[in-house]
């Protein structure tokens, strides 16, 4: 695999379906444009259905014959988790990418449906479930590739499972946004290696975008601190469209190995390439706790076998 890489114009994704979760704006938008402008069936997964046929027509209006297909999936609730998958499994008899892109940033503390705390279980939890649900089906499809989207946040991120979900205090927007990136991390290396034991084709890779000027800085806006930090920090990011590459390079390069982590060449904007993260990202056993804790919350459990 080669340090830099370089989008191919002829690179043609007929045939392929993918789902992008989060697809109506920012990043995820971005990837669903890209993917369709090559060929491939792109689900749109949205929580938003108005929202995201608003982007569908946006799409539309650039490539008329884009295959898109808005799906509604509200990752803050288990069973539109399931339901999506149902549905999509409806339609669909293959799935060749996963882009588990969606997330929040930085919210005031909430709960989800199901009880978990917001950011790790929209960011974390509700693709842990839908990965999961779809998982039968990304065996079946040959080379198939699951990308979690992890943050230059994840640095300081810490699983206290004893206080997973912060009942017990000690909640800032900040530690649970980087527990969530730090947990996308930790759920893509278990993965790859439960992968290669089991002699499975797909791939589990692992993204981060930099400083891309997406909506997830909202609530940033919203702290003095960080407002008035906030026109110095633009000065070193990039925009959505160039935060995507990270993604896509996961998504077509052909050379690259299960469990890589992709990002900006100088940490913030740059074109993608192989990264490292942080070194707690690398524990074994935090991450094999993780996974099962995951599993029990969720009610998913990945069936690795043939």
């Amino acid at each position: 695999m080669s340090i830099f890489w370089r989008i191919k114009k002829d690179n043609s994704l007929k045939g392929k379906v993918i789902i992008v979760t989060g697809g109506n704006s920012g990043l995820g938008f971005e990837y669903v444009k890209f993917f369709s402008d090559r060929g491939a069936t792109v689900i749109m997964a949205c929580r938003n259905a108005e929202k995201g046929n608003r982007a569908l027509q946006k799409i539309l209006e650039q490539n008329s014959e884009a295959r898109v297909d808005v799906l509604r999936l509200d990752l803050a609730d288990l069973i539109s988790v399931r339901e999506f998958s149902k549905i999509f499994q409806m339609r669909y008899s293959r799935l060749d990418i996963l882009m588990n892109n969606a997330g929040m940033m930085f919210v005031p503390y909430e709960k989800t449906k199901d009880g978990f705390e917001s950011q790790l279980g929209v960011n974390y939890l509700g693709h842990f479930a839908l990965t999961g649900l779809l998982f039968d089906l990304l065996k079946q499809t040959e080379d198939s590739r699951i990308i979690s989207t992890s943050s230059i946040f994840h640095i300081p991120g810490t699983m206290n499972f004893k206080n997973l979900m912060y009942e017990r205090g000690g909640y800032t927007p900040f530690s649970a946004y980087a527990r969530s990136k730090m947990a996308c991390l930790l759920f893509t290396y278990e993965f790859q290696r439960r992968i290669d034991e089991n002699q499975l084709s797909m791939k589990a890779l692992v993204v981060h975008p930099g400083g891309a000027k997406t909506d997830l800085f909202r609530y940033v806006r919203k702290n003095l601190l960080t407002y008035l930090f906030y026109p110095f920090f633009f000065l070193f990011t990039q925009s959505a469209h160039q935060g995507a590459f990270p993604g896509i390079r996961a998504a077509l390069d052909k050379t690259v190995h299960g469990g890589t982590y992709f990002g900006p060449l100088f940490f913030l904007m740059g074109p993608p390439v192989k990264t490292f993260s942080a070194i707690g990202s690398y524990n074994k056993k935090t991450a094999l706790k993780l996974w099962e804790i995951s599993e029990e919350l969720t009610g998913v459990a990945y069936n690795f076998h043939r």
